[in-house]
């Protein structure tokens, strides 16, 4: 079978499952197994697949078909113009958290500013700002072992200095910092049915769910990031749909509350917080 063919093939499965991008999907997963980009598909359209390399395609569309995201069966992706290692031990790093990484950058932040990014995950956030500030120094937590791996593989692939620590949000950490920032847990059980069968059956609970009420985790993180910041610090934290209004009522004495960041279809996704004297 050629590469053409595979292409087409792979990406009719793909319709008839109603699985979304098939075509972009298909070449994708291809290219991937292949170890080419997708540009060596079309020039190269005549190539004949090896049985070893169509067995891939074939169990690769078949666990697309079944939900699985395209990221976890690559095993990487694309945030912020960087590569990002991931597996089902991690969220899958979205567009909208880059939102996070620009209004850091807005702040003009000192050279050796000190950051800590909560509940990192892939790492994505907490690599992302240590390579952006180079001098900066740049600490992770996250309650998950698996997903410390996962980070401490990314920054070490990247060559991003960052020191990981496993602990529940902010509760073992000491010192103080110019920035917490965070995209914590933050979904409602409740709405576990309504969420898309690739994110619910196969990206991590634990780092979806708020583990207490809406707005719980949130609290708490002011709460610790009240004390951690020094004065003039930011806190700078991501937020679920149609969260704003609780969040900031959060933010009361000791804060400066800052314009929240909308996405494209200006839904706030990013609370930036000032801490005052």
């Amino acid at each position: 079978m050629t590469l053409r063919e595979a292409l087409l093939e792979a990406t009719h499965r793909l319709e008839l499952q109603r699985i979304s991008n098939p075509r972009l999907c298909a070449e994708v997963l291809l290219s991937h197994f292949l170890k080419v980009d997708r540009t060596y598909l079309y020039a190269y359209d005549d190539r004949i697949l090896t049985e070893a390399d169509y067995d891939l395609l074939e169990n690769a569309v078949y666990e697309r078909i079944n939900g699985v995201p395209v990221q976890y069966i690559v095993g990487h992706q694309e945030f912020y113009g960087r590569d990002f290692m991931v597996n089902p031990s991690v969220l899958i790093p979205r567009p909208e958290t880059e939102f996070i990484i620009e209004s850091v950058l807005e702040t003009k932040p000192l050279p050796a500013a000190r950051m800590i990014d909560v509940g990192t995950g892939s790492g994505c956030i907490a690599v992302t700002l240590a390579l952006e500030f180079p001098e900066a120094i740049v600490f992770a937590t996250d309650i998950s072992e698996d997903a410390l791996r996962v980070a401490n593989q990314n920054a070490t692939g990247l060559q991003a200095h960052v020191r990981f620590v496993c602990m529940d949000l902010l509760d073992a950490v000491s010192g103080n910092f110019d920035f917490v920032v965070s995209n914590p847990p933050y979904v409602k059980r409740g709405d576990l049915e309504r969420l898309q069968r690739e994110v619910r059956d196969h990206e991590p609970h634990v780092a979806l769910f708020s583990p207490e009420g809406e707005t719980e985790i949130y609290r708490r993180l002011i709460q610790s990031a009240s004390g951690l910041l020094n004065p003039g610090g930011y806190l700078i934290t991501e937020i679920g749909y149609a969260m704003e209004d609780a969040v900031l009522d959060l933010l009361q004495n000791g804060w400066e509350r800052l314009p929240t960041r909308r996405d494209l279809q200006e839904i706030p996704r990013t609370i930036i917080a000032r801490k005052t004297a």
